[in-house]
């Protein structure tokens, strides 16, 4: 099995006929991302850890490793962000700092301490697919240990948790739990 490979390509490709990441895609945020760790490019250029959080690349034949490099983008979130935090405490203090991790933190309390099997909605189309729920809360409760019982956890571990399947109202709605495992992401990763 013949895999394309270029010398100075920062990634494994997947063979020819495999998926992978977009090449030119992957080549063009990461150029992004140098520039603003290194005080360059326009403001639309900028990139944040928010942002390496959310970006997606197209499906393309023979493109990079999808694993290496979601590895290499957490790594790179955590790095923004911890950078994130130190400019936001040297230009207006610790207290502020302080305040934003607080208010995010309750805002994710509040959702980590309602009940089982009613800490998200469920999908309004009854064929919509959904998260399994023992799945989701048995993460909700390891969250809890992790943030009031200082019981270790590491951010990757919710960057990259799998939720059985669940059909409807069986389940939570994926994209509500996404968006607050995105905030989880985002608390963890600047206090780290």
């Amino acid at each position: 099995m013949v895999v394309s490979q270029q010398q100075d390509a920062p990634f494994s490709r997947v063979p020819d006929k495999e998926f992978g990441y977009n090449v030119k895609q992957v080549d063009a945020f990461l150029s992004r991302a140098r520039a603003t760790f290194n005080g360059g490019g326009n403001d639309d250029a900028v990139v944040t850890s928010h942002l390496i959080r959310r970006t997606t690349f197209a499906p393309q034949k023979g493109g990079y490793q999808a694993r290496e490099v979601d590895g290499a983008l957490d790594r790179l979130e955590d790095v923004f962000a911890k950078r994130e935090r130190d400019d936001l405490i040297a230009h207006q203090g610790e207290e502020v700092w302080l305040q934003q991790v607080g208010r995010l933190a309750a805002i994710l309390r509040g959702r980590l301490h309602r009940a089982k099997g009613e800490r998200f909605r469920r999908p309004s189309r009854s064929n919509a697919s959904s998260y399994n729920i023992e799945d989701v809360d048995r993460l909700c409760d390891q969250l809890i240990d992790y943030f009031e019982r200082d019981v270790p956890m590491a951010v990757d571990s919710v960057r990259r948790v799998e939720f059985r399947s669940a059909v409807g109202t069986e389940g939570y709605e994926e994209s509500q739990v996404d968006a607050f495992l995105d905030r989880v992401v985002e608390l963890m990763a600047s206090i780290d």
